[in-house]
């Protein structure tokens, strides 16, 4: 919506609700929940009250290549001109002792052509970057100068070595990598073989491909133990479908990925109105191998729970032209609905529910014995909450 951050919270979102006689459409602000993983795979989690800040240190290069680039280059520059300055500092203390500095002493010079501390400096350049103009060297004259200079020639080359190595591997991120992974922006629940199924797609936009591929999904929500200690953020692992048995995949083209939900789901008793009003979060992990640079990157996205369409199935986007297949990344993200139940994946297990046909979906409740009114309010509230998802969808 609006791209400046401060004017709208993050927190709230805006929805339009009813329009009235005028056409002109009202506005409400509705309380979102606060994201553990953001869209683009950034932790919302910030860290406060860090009182053990020396730890940083501890780790130089990691805490340089987590600097922002205008701070990095601000220290890579810095670093290389304190260098210069303080050898220079040296080489004008040498000529200095020496007598160098004097125009008029005739005996050999530890350093030739010193005459201030501009050419000192200059003459700390040439040595540290091992460029030589001709017009300044070290003689013999002084093991003291022989000396400064091995100790500037080593630590040249310690300084070259840190700042390049934190430079490279600023450039070289695994998270750069997986700019170029994209996630569908709704995951769908509906009907596969009499089971539900909770889904989302993924898929690569290089051709070099990600080696050891491998996906991983957690429930992220608050839950309460039975001794009533409360735990804000419980992460809990649930099992993607596949064949083979582990989570590893072939991403060489965009696949749709899927979780069975089975009596192990945290899903399972959760129906399409439950899952609106639940306070939780499907964190998605993709995890792999770099095939041009052999680093490891990971590519992370999360759907909440209006994220989640209910009744609906991506559209296909792969089809084969001319011998060879073709992806159509404009329908990535595309769905269309589908007929089936709106109950709880135990229920519909169990078998209590029954149709209601209305649309294009076939609507379900759970029976309820003697309580025909409340039946009744549950299958208008999921009428609204399938109504919701359709207009998100269409938008």
């Amino acid at each position: 919506m609006l791209a400046r951050k401060g004017l709208i919270p993050e927190e709230y979102l805006i929805t339009r609700i009813v329009e009235d006689k005028a056409d002109h459409p009202q506005y409400k602000t509705k309380l979102r929940k606060a994201r553990f993983v953001s869209k683009n795979g950034a932790c919302n989690v910030a860290h406060k009250n860090i009182r053990e800040q020396g730890r940083f240190l501890q780790d130089v290069f990691t805490t340089m290549v987590d600097l922002k680039w205008q701070h990095s280059l601000f220290i890579f520059t810095m670093t290389f001109i304190c260098s210069w300055m303080l050898f220079a500092m040296a080489w004008w203390l040498i000529a200095f002792a020496h007598g160098d500095l004097d125009p008029k002493r005739g005996s050999v010079p530890c350093v030739t052509n010193i005459q201030s501390f501009t050419s000192a400096f200059l003459f700390s350049i040439e040595v540290q970057v091992t460029i030589g103009f001709g017009g300044r060297m070290v003689t013999e004259q002084c093991p003291l100068a022989i000396t400064v200079l091995i100790i500037q020639n080593i630590s040249g080359l310690i300084i070259n070595a840190v700042m390049l190595g934190c430079i490279f591997m600023k450039t070289a991120q695994a998270n750069r990598r997986a700019e170029t992974i994209i996630f569908s922006k709704h995951a769908v629940i509906a009907c596969r073989d009499g089971k539900y199924h909770f889904m989302f797609r993924v898929g690569d936009l290089r051709k070099s491909m990600i080696i050891s591929a491998s996906i991983k999904i957690q429930v992220v929500k608050k839950t309460t133990t039975d001794e009533g200690e409360v735990v804000p953020i419980s992460q809990v692992d649930i099992q993607v479908e596949n064949p083979i048995g582990t989570n590893s995949i072939f991403l060489v083209s965009p696949l749709i990925i899927s979780h069975t939900i089975n009596e192990k789901s945290p899903l399972f008793h959760f129906s399409a109105y439950d899952l609106g009003e639940q306070d939780l979060e499907v964190v998605v992990i993709l995890e792999g191998v770099v095939e041009t640079t052999g680093i490891t990157t990971q590519a992370r996205t999360s759907y909440l729970p209006e994220e989640i369409l209910w009744g609906h199935r991506f559209v296909p986007i792969v089809s084969e032209e001319e011998g060879r297949y073709s992806v159509d990344y404009s329908k990535f993200g595309n769905t269309v609905k589908v007929r089936g139940p709106l109950c709880s994946a135990k229920d519909l297990m169990e078998g209590r529910y029954h149709p209601l046909s209305s649309g294009h979906h076939s609507r379900t409740v759970k029976k309820r014995k003697g309580d025909g009114q409340q039946a009744l309010l549950l299958e208008k509230k999921m009428a609204a909450y399938t109504q919701s998802n359709d207009s998100s969808s269409d938008s």
